[in-house]
């Protein structure tokens, strides 16, 4: 699975229409929710704002769409499609439209929403997604330089931190580091 690193836009006009769209990690639903209103402030006069995400939660892979209002299946499922074949997995894809006053039909505007879709995607910078979970350790002093080394090269961090008679810690770290990294450290 891949996941978007740094945010990618694109734009292009279809007889008169302007679509604009933008490919954003988001990692739940209330990210992608605000993700939208902010993408939708910036073109506040647009009618339409198709989007689609797909995103990973506990309870397994969370995907909707939403059409805005153009006809069913033409605008939101086609970006959907295009997350899901290139495997993206915490990403939401908005598509923008100005309407330009000519009718697009169905496979017109399938085709205009996937395509500007596509080069946003394309504009995004993308990466392996590396599942991450939180864990809570309790260390020694003397041990907390040694753990924030170990954390940056595993591309972890520290999440909240008290330091009491020992450092007590919120940690966020790749999956597959934590049994190796709780062995090191308790």
């Amino acid at each position: 699975m891949q996941v978007i690193l740094q945010t990618g836009f694109a734009e292009q006009t279809i007889n008169k229409s302007r679509f604009i769209a933008m490919a954003v990690q988001c990692t739940t639903e209330r990210e992608v929710g605000a993700a939208l209103r902010a993408f939708a402030t910036q073109h506040q006069n647009a009618h339409h704002l198709a989007y689609a995400f797909r995103i990973k939660t506990e309870q397994g892979i969370v995907q909707r769409f939403s059409d805005a209002g153009e006809p069913s299946g033409t605008a939101g499922m086609p970006v959907l499609k295009l997350i899901e074949g290139r495997d993206l997995i915490n990403t939401c894809v908005a598509v923008i439209r100005y309407y330009g006053g000519i009718n697009l039909g169905t496979g017109g505007l399938a085709r205009a929403y996937g395509g500007t879709a596509k080069s946003a995607i394309d504009a995004a910078v993308t990466g392996d997604f590396v599942e991450m979970q939180t864990v809570a350790l309790t260390i020694q002093y003397n041990q907390m330089d040694a753990l924030t080394r170990a954390l940056s090269k595993c591309n972890g961090s520290i999440l909240r931190k008290a330091f009491n008679e020992q450092v007590d810690l919120e940690l966020t770290l790749p999956k597959h580091e934590v049994v190796n990294f709780l062995n090191r450290f308790n």
